[in-house]
């Protein structure tokens, strides 16, 4: 199947579908097709793309972050199709240009039967990714262990492997860096669209909601933070801590070969 063809389908069928609960149903468009002519297209961009498998950490951190880029439940205002065809790399980010108006546009037109709903809801939102966020943060943490655990072996068992080892170790590298800088810029953009909103909110609404709200706020405040120093880990954004995982030399004749996490 050419690039075209592929891009051609990616198109017609952009935004990734959903099931309970908000999380991504999976299928052959999205999840092979989709990926395929987006390899292809970042490679003709001179982006770097790995041909290794994905880990279970690495596949744990895109289905954890995956909420964060969309929100089907506030009607595509965090470009929802746009976010499936940079997910899948048919086009390069383009998130750095979103607006935050855009989540207070939706909630001003969704029709409320009492003006202090619209507090509610944002302060509902926040929660929620509050609630996830610690889970998140863990899964992106054990992808940057993966990543130090790479470099730990490919430096130990490189004289064994193909020259083609180093190249691919970078490139997932960087795909993985990229992924975690793609969740800092979406969480700060839901940050301040809140932020937005409960500023309009108090302009157009007044209502003693908006304390409860602001709380909330300075709680994901927190988070976003983190994120921002890449302090993932909970360490200060220092490394993961992983440096000391065995990796056993394919010189070893004796004793357990297999690689042995640290308690």
């Amino acid at each position: 199947m050419s690039i075209l063809v592929l891009a051609n389908l990616a198109f017609a069928c952009v935004a990734r579908p959903t099931g309970d609960f908000g999380r991504a149903e999976p299928g052959i468009v999205h999840d092979t097709a989709m990926p395929m002519a987006g390899d292809m297209l970042a490679r003709a961009r001179k982006e770097p793309v790995s041909r290794f498998n994905i880990t279970d950490q690495e596949r744990e951190m895109h289905d954890r972050v995956w909420r964060f880029l969309v929100a089907p439940h506030a009607q595509d205002w965090l470009f929802d199709s746009s976010v499936e065809l940079q997910r899948t790399r048919i086009i390069p980010p383009r998130d750095e240009r979103y607006t935050t108006d855009r989540y207070y546009a939706w909630l001003k037109r969704t029709q409320y039967q009492s003006s202090r709903t619209r507090y509610s809801t944002v302060g509902n939102h926040a929660s929620i990714d509050i609630e996830t966020l610690p889970t998140t943060f863990a899964a992106i943490c054990a992808v940057i262990a993966v990543d130090q655990q790479r470099a730990i072996a490919l430096g130990n068992l490189s004289p064994r492997l193909p020259e083609t080892a180093a190249a691919e170790v970078a490139a997932r590298r960087a795909e993985n860096d990229a992924f975690i800088a793609w969740f800092v810029r979406a969480l700060n953009y839901r940050y301040d669209s809140y932020n937005f909103a409960l500023d309009s909110l108090l302009v157009e609404t007044p209502h003693e909601q908006s304390l409860a709200v602001d709380e909330t706020l300075r709680r994901l405040s927190v988070y976003v933070g983190r994120a921002n120093r890449h302090d993932f880990c909970g360490n200060g954004g220092q490394m993961a801590g992983y440096s000391n995982v065995v990796i056993p030399s394919r010189y070893q004749h004796k004793g357990d070969t297999e690689i042995v996490l640290q308690k």
